[in-house]
């Protein structure tokens, strides 16, 4: 597998296209075109400094193998890797603008029980560029380009867990954030993690605020550990007080993640539970409606139950929601698609 020109900067690619005997004006040229999801071949550069280029880095590290359409506008995309490996990610169509979902890592050694993204375990991690080039081809193909982006919203919530590929995550938020490149703001892309402690004290550290989504599906470790093999490294208590200390350093609430499983972990007890652990902290519930996974036997909670375990959690003082639904008929959830296709392949 060749090298990926997406992986670097602006400045990192006006070092190299020095480092060729080019003049500094090719290195501009070069980002903006990458910046518009263009293939290195497509690019309005010299052939000789193409063909230069194209010998040591991938044409194109990210492409659509596939794209599905849900009945509410939802959008699914199969992507394919050069070097054969698929990923998969989601574009959500608000009125406030487009919000993709990008994945971090091809599988995901976690092992969190109601996703499908860890069924298979880690294959590898993405590098920043090929996290960065699922954004550029997707804004690409909505006809985004420069500062006029389609793509408004990101949020790290696909396959893989964020902070388990740290460095290159880091690095694609640097350079999705840059206003030389796409211009994310850190305040508009969420991450969101399965509760990594050491990594959650890091990323506050970074200086890029961006909003800090924790999964945290029970209100104990021992219940959180029947779903979540993680919780037997890091507890709770650990966990919000790396929460804190986030805020603290970014100034930004942090929200946690409770996906309501059938006879798990949605009754009035558990969101009273819910309310005395995290009442108080500049934090937000955001209640997921679990989508089922064909391999594992968890249930989802009915609809009905999950609007009472918010309306619990509202009448106890702490801000909830419930997550829209959306791309259910599409295999919406992290790593559904990805594993149906695998299946359905061999």
């Amino acid at each position: 597998m060749k090298k990926i020109l997406q992986d670097f900067g602006f400045a990192e690619i006006e070092n190299l296209i020095i480092s060729f005997g080019e003049k500094k004006f090719r290195a501009k040229q070069l980002y903006e075109g990458l910046t518009k999801g263009k293939k290195i071949s497509e690019i309005n550069v010299p052939a000789e400094l193409r063909n230069r280029l194209l010998e040591e880095y991938e044409d194109e590290p990210v492409k659509i193998e596939k794209t599905f359409v849900s009945s509410d506008g939802t959008e699914k995309f199969l992507f394919a890797l050069a070097d054969g490996n698929l990923i998969e990610g989601v574009l959500m169509k608000y009125r406030y603008g487009y919000t993709q979902c990008v994945s971090t890592q091809v599988g995901c050694r976690m092992g969190c029980k109601f996703c499908a993204s860890t069924l298979g375990g880690l294959i590898r991690n993405l590098t920043s560029g090929e996290i960065l080039s699922q954004i550029l081809t997707v804004n690409a193909l909505h006809g985004g380009a420069g500062a006029k982006r389609a793509v408004t919203n990101v949020v790290l919530m696909g396959s893989g867990e964020p902070l388990d590929n740290y460095e290159n995550v880091v690095k694609f938020l640097k350079n999705v954030s840059s206003a030389d490149g796409i211009n994310v703001s850190p305040r508009n892309i969420s991450l969101s993690t399965c509760g990594l402690v050491p990594g959650i004290y890091r990323l506050a550290d970074e200086g890029l605020p961006v909003n800090l989504t924790v999964s945290l599906h029970q209100t104990t470790d021992e219940g959180r550990a029947r779903t979540m093999p993680v919780a037997k490294k890091y507890k709770i208590s650990e966990i919000l007080k790396a929460c804190s200390y986030y805020f603290e350093k970014t100034g930004r609430r942090y929200i946690f993640e409770y996906s309501l499983i059938a006879g798990e972990n949605c009754d009035e007890k558990h969101a009273s539970e819910l309310v005395e652990l995290l009442k108080g902290r500049p934090c937000h519930v955001n209640l997921i409606r679990l989508n089922e996974v064909e391999e594992r036997d968890l249930k989802a909670a009915a609809d009905k139950q999950a609007y009472r375990f918010s309306s619990f959690l509202e009448k106890g003082g702490l801000s909830s929601t419930v997550r829209r639904s959306m791309g259910s008929d599409i295999g919406g959830a992290c790593g559904q698609l990805r594993a149906g296709y695998l299946k359905n392949k061999d």
